[in-house]
C-alpha cells in the first residue's frame, strides 16, 4: 500500500524563509496609460518637429522603452518580510535588491490614489524616519506601490505592531478606540488656512511661464483685453478694491477645496497595541499609523487668520515622520483646523495628560521691551531707508508713507509676542508658547530630551534673560522656552532635565 506524499511546508511569514509576494498585477492596466502619459511631450515633439526624419523613431523608441521599463517593473517586482528586515526586488536587465531592517521603520503610509482605487488597490510606503528637512524619500523610502487593501493593512500591522494585540489588549476590548473625525461644520475655518492663496500663486505662475514661453501677452486677447480696458478707466482705488475682494472669494473657495480633499473621512483612532490610527482624504486616501512609544509630544498650531476666528489644528511631534515640506505633509496632523477648544481635547487625549491648555508661567518685563524694540525697528528702518530716495525724488513718497503708517501695527504685534510667551512643566511635559502670526504651543516629554541647552546672546545678557533649549530627536528637532529671566531659566533647565546641570549650577553658585 503506497502513502501520499506529505505536503510542502510553506515557511512562515516573518522567518528567514519567508515567501516571496508579487505585486498586484491589476497595476498592468495602469502603469502603461501612466508612462503614456508622462511621455506625451517627447512623443508629440517626435510626431510634430522630428516628421520625416530619424528623430520621430527616437522619439518613439523613448516612448515604447519607457512603457516597457513600467510593464517590467510591475512584472518581475517582489517582497517579503523576514524577521529582521523587509526586501525588495525588481529589474528584468538591471537587477535592483533592497532591504530595510525592521528595527530602522517608523512609518508605514497606505496611500491609495485615484489610479489606485479604480481597482481597489493601495501603496505602501515603508520609511525609517531618516529623510527629513527637505531631502526626497528615494534613499530611506521603500514604496509598494501596487497591492490590495487587505494586503496593505496586513503590512502595516506586520512591521508597525511589534507587540501581539492578544496579549497587549483584553479580548473583551473593542479594536479600536475614536479620538476624533471630522465634521463638516470645521469648514468654516477653511478659508482662514489661506492654503487657497498658495493656489492661485502657482497657477498665476504657470500661466505666466507658458505664456513667456510662447510670447504670448494674454492681456491683447478675449475677455482679458476687455478686462484690462475697463480697469485704466475706473479709479485705482475701485480697481484695488474689485480685485482683493476677487482674489479674497477665489481664495475662500479653493481653501475650502482643498480642506475637503485633503481632510474629508479624517478620523483618529487609538488602535489595539498602542498605536494613533489616522486616515483621511476623499480622493486620495492615507493611512498613517504612530506608535505611542515614539509619540514625544504634540503642537497645537494658531495661524493668526486661524486664531481670529477662534480655530487651530494639531500636529504630533513623533519620531520618524518626515518634517521635509511640514507636518501635514508628513502625516502628523492630529486635527485639521477646528475649533481651539476642540484641538486641546484631542492632543490631551492623544499623550494621555492635560497638558494642551495649562496656566503658562509668564516672561519677565524685560521680554516685552525686546519685542517692542525689534517689532518698532523693522517698521521704522524700511522707512526711513524709503524717505531718502523719496526726498530726492527717486522714488514717490507712498512707499515711505506706507511703512510708517504700519508702525503701530508693528508694535502690536509686538505686545501680542510678548502676551504669547509662557512655559510651564506638567506631569511628563515641558510646555512652552511663542509667536503671534503664527502662535504654537508645543509639549514634549521630558525624558525623550537627548540634553538641555541654556543660551544667550549679548542683548539677553543685558536684559538678564535667557533661552532654554530642548532638543529632541522628533519634530523640528528642538523647542525653545524663549528670553526667560535668568535665575527663573536656569531652574527651568535644572527641573526639566534633573541633575545634568547641577555640576555647573553649584560651581556658578559657589563662583
Amino acid at each position: 500500500m503506497s502513502t501520499a506524499a506529505p505536503a510542502p511546508l510553506v515557511a512562515a511569514e516573518g522567518t528567514a524563509e519567508a515567501p516571496w509576494h508579487r505585486l498586484d498585477l491589476r497595476m498592468l492596466l495602469i502603469r502603461p496609460v501612466l508612462d503614456l502619459v508622462r511621455s506625451l511631450p517627447v512623443l508629440v515633439g517626435a510626431l510634430v518637429l522630428g516628421s520625416g526624419n530619424s528623430w520621430q523613431w527616437i522619439g518613439l523608441a523613448i516612448t515604447a522603452l519607457t512603457i516597457a521599463t513600467g510593464v517590467s517593473h510591475c512584472l518581475t517586482s517582489r517582497y517579503r518580510i523576514t524577521r529582521t528586515q523587509v526586501e525588495w526586488r525588481t529589474g528584468l536587465l538591471l537587477r535592483k535588491h533592497r532591504a530595510v531592517p525592521r528595527d530602522r521603520i517608523r512609518t508605514v503610509d497606505v496611500v491609495s490614489e485615484p489610479k489606485h482605487r479604480l481597482f481597489s488597490l493601495a501603496a505602501v510606503r515603508i520609511g525609517t524616519g531618516r529623510h527629513s528637512h527637505g531631502q526626497g524619500p528615494g534613499k530611506d523610502e521603500l514604496v509598494l506601490d501596487a497591492v490590495t487593501r487587505d494586503e496593505a493593512q496586513r503590512l502595516r500591522t506586520l512591521l508597525l505592531h511589534r507587540k501581539a494585540v492578544a496579549e497587549s489588549v483584553d479580548a473583551t476590548a473593542p479594536p479600536e478606540q475614536l479620538l476624533a473625525e471630522v465634521d463638516k461644520r470645521w469648514l468654516r475655518y477653511a478659508p482662514f488656512t489661506l492654503s487657497g492663496l498658495a493656489v492661485v500663486g502657482a497657477i498665476l505662475g504657470t500661466v505666466y511661464h507658458f505664456a513667456h514661453e510662447l510670447n504670448l501677452d494674454p492681456v491683447r486677447y478675449g475677455p482679458l483685453r476687455d478686462l484690462a480696458q475697463r480697469v485704466t478707466e475706473e479709479p485705482v482705488w475701485l480697481t484695488v478694491l474689485t480685485a482683493a475682494i476677487g482674489l479674497l472669494v477665489l481664495v475662500a473657495v479653493l481653501s475650502v477645496g482643498g480642506y475637503v480633499l485633503s481632510f474629508w473621512n479624517f478620523r483618529l483612532t487609538r488602535e489595539p497595541g498602542g498605536t494613533l490610527h489616522i486616515r483621511r482624504g476623499l480622493v486620495t486616501t492615507r493611512s498613517v499609523s504612530i506608535e505611542e512609544d515614539r509619540l514625544r509630544g504634540a503642537e497645537v498650531k494658531e495661524p493668526l487668520p486661524l486664531r481670529l476666528v477662534g480655530g487651530a489644528k494639531g500636529v504630533a511631534v513623533a519620531a520618524g515622520l518626515r518634517e521635509g515640506k511640514g507636518a501635514d505633509k508628513g502625516g502628523g496632523l492630529l486635527l485639521p483646523p477646528a475649533p481651539v477648544g476642540r484641538v486641546r481635547e484631542v492632543v490631551d487625549d492623544a499623550l494621555g495628560e492635560h497638558v494642551a491648555d495649562v496656566p503658562l508661567v509668564r516672561h519677565p518685563r524685560q521680554a516685552l521691551n525686546r519685542r517692542i524694540t525689534r517689532a518698532l525697528t523693522s517698521a521704522l528702518v524700511p522707512a526711513a531707508a524709503l524717505f531718502l530716495p523719496a526726498h530726492t525724488g527717486v522714488l514717490p513718497n507712498w512707499p515711505w508713507q506706507v511703512a510708517l503708517a504700519l508702525v503701530p501695527f508693528a508694535a502690536l504685534v509686538g505686545w501680542d509676542r510678548y502676551r504669547t510667551l509662557g512655559h510651564a512643566l506638567t506631569g511628563r511635559y515641558l510646555v512652552t508658547r511663542s509667536g503671534s502670526l503664527a502662535r504654537t504651543t508645543v509639549a514634549v516629554r521630558r525624558d525623550a530630551l537627548t540634553g538641555i541647552v541654556v543660551v544667550r546672546s549679548w542683548f539677553q545678557r543685558r536684559a538678564g534673560l535667557v533661552t532654554v533649549v530642548a532638543p529632541i530627536a522628533a519634530g523640528r528637532g528642538r523647542y525653545h522656552v524663549v528670553d526667560v529671566g535668568e535665575n527663573a531659566g536656569l531652574a527651568l533647565a535644572d527641573a526639566t532635565a534633573p541633575g545634568l546641570l547641577t555640576p555647573f549650577l553649584v560651581r556658578r553658585a559657589a563662583e
